[in-house]
This record gives C-alpha cells, sequence and structure tokens, in this order.
C-alpha cells in the first residue's frame, strides 16, 4: 500500500462548515481553513471579508487516496452546500463564500468536471449548477488565522457554531455514516 496523500480545496460557504464536516471523514488526515482564488498574497480574514481581494474561505484537505477517493470528497462536498447560489451560502453573503473547486492535477480537473456534469444531467437541482473549477496553482491557497482552525471543535456553543455549523454536520452524518472515522 501507497504512503503517498493528496490535497484537495474546496470552498463552498464559510470555511467553519466544511472544516467540521471533512475532519470526521475517513482517510482525511487534516484539514486546514485558509482562502484562495484571489488576487492578495497571503490575505487577511478582514480583507477577504471585505471582498476587495477576491478570495473564496476554502478548506484544504490532505486525505489518502487509497481509503477515501476524490470522488467520495466531491460527493460530500456536493451535498453538504448549495451550488446553485451566486456567492452565497444562506445568509452568509459575498464572494468568499462562492462555490469553487480548486484542482491540483488534470484529474482532479476531469473528476470535478464530471461530477458536475453529471448533477446537471441528473438534474439534481432545480437551478443550474454554478461551482468554478479552477487550477490552484495559478490561484494559490493561504492558511487562514490559527484561530479559525478546527474551528467548531474548539467553539461548539458560539452562536453560529451552535446553530449553522451543527446543522450541516448533522446532515452529514445522518447521510454518509459510512465515511464517518471510528468515534473514540
Amino acid at each position: 500500500m501507497s504512503n503517498s496523500k493528496s490535497l484537495a480545496t474546496l470552498g463552498g460557504g464559510c470555511f467553519w462548515c466544511l472544516e467540521a464536516v471533512f475532519q470526521r471523514l475517513k482517510g482525511v488526515e487534516k484539514v486546514v481553513s485558509g482562502y484562495a482564488g484571489g488576487h492578495k498574497e497571503n490575505p487577511s480574514y478582514e480583507e477577504v471579508c471585505t471582498g476587495n481581494t477576491n478570495h473564496a474561505e476554502v478548506i484544504q484537505i490532505t486525505f489518502d487516496p487509497q481509503t477515501i477517493a476524490y470522488k467520495q470528497l466531491l460527493n460530500v462536498f456536493f451535498n453538504i452546500h448549495d451550488p446553485t447560489t451566486k456567492d452565497q451560502q444562506g445568509s452568509d453573503i459575498g464572494t468568499q463564500y462562492r462555490s469553487v473547486i480548486f484542482y491540483h492535477d488534470p484529474v482532479q480537473q476531469k473528476e470535478a468536471e464530471m461530477f458536475k456534469a453529471h448533477l446537471t444531467d441528473e438534474h439534481v437541482h432545480k437551478e443550474p449548477i454554478i461551482t468554478e473549477i479552477l487550477p490552484i496553482e495559478s490561484n494559490p491557497f493561504y492558511s487562514a488565522e490559527e484561530y479559525h482552525q478546527d474551528y467548531f471543535s474548539r467553539n461548539p456553543s458560539q452562536g453560529y457554531c451552535s446553530t449553522v455549523v451543527k446543522s450541516k454536520v448533522d446532515k452529514f452524518m445522518t447521510k454518509f455514516g459510512d465515511l464517518l472515522k471510528n468515534q473514540v
């Protein structure tokens, strides 16, 4: 068995929500909240929130492709956010909340394009899927500030976490129970 790890970078609303879900998946070794897709080097959270940098809030996932396939990550991703709303997830509005996949190689690009096309062909959503599929190499990932990392686990009682993040985690756990890491 290979020890090689792969990266996936996804944006679908607030990174706290995505991080909390993907941390629970078998085969996911690390999830880092951050920013990608903008034009400013190493932006701050405050700068991203203005909308002026054009960065999306994203997570970068380190995963073992022998345990969980990239397509499985895409399936979870498309199930836990609304890929049909431009620059918005729920009450979170702004370009930083857009739906976007930053692929790391041509295989990921093709898989993401095929997955999106399949959802479109199957009419899974009433509205068109507007998820962007872009190369990470021309849209560098920047890690968010430390206080954003592992946010839900460290702040489960915080208002946004106890309502918005928890509901996404609960939905994920119900739908994808077979993909959960063993709980200790």
